[in-house]
């Protein structure tokens, strides 16, 4: 993608609180933005108000967004697909793009969570459909609400071609927010997956009234699990110590937007999932990506106890504070990072 300067025909599937800012982001930027929406009835929301009340209320819409629930007409021309839906839908959505897309589009994921029955990452699932494609991925600490009021930012962009990381390095960086780039596909988007795990049960810990020291010693022996699983997996180790795994999981286990922190929260206070979950306006990824990641830790043989004991506590009714009994229980062992 040559030429970064040059206003770019852009396309972000998915209208949440992620999809949303973004293209608001990149159509300050002076690219032509489409935004595609699956719902009609928010479309027509969308257009009327110029505001999603739903997911990013309080931020103007720009008149010239075109906002469409029609996917061929939103691809039509597109250079670049920002791919910004839950991780559930991304096998249904992208297979309408085959056949739609110009030949040298790129295709950026910012989805972060894992497919439930395969445990494939969404780059994976993209290039399992489109073929031979330019793919890269946007993670990293960004919560929606922060980066539409223009908050500094940092993020990590990453594919494994560096041309088509820097290409979306310059796509999005302004003032506000700096992209960094790391050619550790793998390990960006594990991170972004499965810090939401960990964030579930901060939020657990949260809800059953423990303090700092609980949550610093599940951020810290979490990042341990993230890195194990994810250097079994092909990533590097040093990726889960920079933006897309520490710097995302420090944000989504201690903000009051994290979704997956508040569905845990929500839980440790004694509500059930499917109560907590019809609380929830947004999807929280780290339910499903609870299943695939425990499946993964058992193909590869690696050991996920906290992974494993939100498992227990969201699928097998097991209760949050006899989990945290059994963590710290455990047998006794050695810190060691890895």
């Amino acid at each position: 993608m040559s030429g970064n300067k040059q206003k770019k025909e852009v396309v972000v599937l998915g209208a949440g609180s992620w999809g949303t800012t973004l293209a608001i982001h990149l159509f300050k930027k002076g690219h032509k933005i489409r935004l595609w929406e699956f719902s009609q009835e928010r479309v027509a929301s969308l257009l009327s108000k110029r505001e999603n009340i739903w997911f990013l209320p309080g931020i103007t819409i720009p008149e010239d967004i075109f906002i469409t629930s029609n996917i061929d007409e939103a691809c039509q021309k597109a250079e670049v697909v920002v791919v910004a839906i839950p991780s559930h839908t991304v096998r249904e959505v992208v297979t309408h793009l085959v056949g739609h897309l110009e030949e040298g589009a790129i295709i950026i994921s910012v989805v972060k969570g894992l497919e439930e029955k395969t445990s494939m990452r969404p780059s994976q699932i993209i290039e399992e459909i489109l073929g031979g494609r330019q793919i890269g991925v946007l993670s990293g600490p960004s919560h929606a609400e922060e980066v539409s009021r223009e908050i500094p930012t940092t993020v990590v962009a990453s594919s494994v071609q560096k041309e088509i990381s820097d290409s979306i390095q310059h796509l999005f960086i302004t003032p506000n927010f700096r992209v960094y780039t790391n050619e550790d596909l793998i390990g960006v988007e594990l991170g972004g997956a499965l810090k939401n795990i960990i964030a579930i049960a901060a939020g657990i810990s949260d809800g059953l009234g423990f303090g700092d020291n609980t949550k610093a010693a599940l951020l810290t022996r979490g990042l341990t699990e993230m890195t194990r699983l994810g250097v079994a997996m092909g990533a590097k180790s040093q990726t889960f110590a920079g933006l897309s795994g520490m710097g995302d999981l420090i944000v989504t286990c201690i903000s009051k937007f994290s979704r997956n922190r508040h569905l845990g929260e929500m839980i440790g206070r004694g509500m059930t999932l499917e109560d907590a979950l019809k609380r929830m306006v947004m999807v929280a990824e780290g339910v499903r990506t609870t299943k695939a990641a425990s499946e993964m830790a058992k193909f590869y043989g690696v050991e996920l106890p906290i992974t494993e004991e939100v498992f227990k506590v969201l699928f097998e009714g097991k209760s949050p504070r006899e989990t945290v009994s059994e963590l710290m229980l455990r047998e006794p062992k050695p810190e060691i990072f890895g």
